[in-house]
């Protein structure tokens, strides 16, 4: 009898630890064999279990336990470390830093004609959080179209800088 208790607590905790496993992809820009390592090892620093970029199809395949991190999390460290992913860009800084075999082209996203860098609600000019026209979005700043609604308890959750007062 006792042995079948804590046979069954066990198999509990590894289900629950098997089940608490996510994987996700997310498409991140970059060129090469550095590039693929610099994003690899940005996504495992962020709380990644295992992370493998596809420097053809610019995917990276992430898995990562939810109790520790999530995607937002990986997605900001890999920015962080120069690679634009789908919600967030580089720091243009950093971006520069890179060596110049791993300078891809820079992600653009057109609003009212202009290309602009960083928007990260607004894609192709309507907002993605309220399906509205950027420029007409009362959430998207000005000039940059992030949404401030980004802002969980001080801190941003959808890209760098979105917290900042406009």
């Amino acid at each position: 009898m006792k042995t079948t208790i804590i046979s069954t607590i066990f198999l509990f905790f590894i289900l629950g630890s098997v089940s608490a496993q996510k994987n996700e992809t997310v498409k991140v820009w970059g060129n090469c064999g550095m590039c693929e390592n610099t994003i690899e090892k940005a996504a495992k620093a962020a709380g990644a279990t295992d992370a493998d970029w596809n420097k053809e199809t610019k995917v990276l395949t992430v898995s990562y336990k939810g109790k520790k991190t999530d995607l937002s999390k990986i997605e900001q460290a890999i920015a962080n470390s120069g690679y634009d992913t789908e919600r967030f860009t580089a720091p243009d800084e950093v971006y520069n830093k890179l060596h110049g075999c791993c300078k891809y082209d820079r992600k653009t996203i057109t609003t009212s004609g202009a290309g602009q860098k960083g928007m990260d609600c607004c894609k192709e000019g309507k907002c993605e959080k309220h399906s509205t026209a950027c420029t007409d979005c009362k959430n998207c700043k000005e000039g940059n179209g992030k949404c401030t609604d980004c802002c969980k308890d001080g801190k941003c959750t959808s890209g760098k800088d979105c917290c900042k007062k406009a």
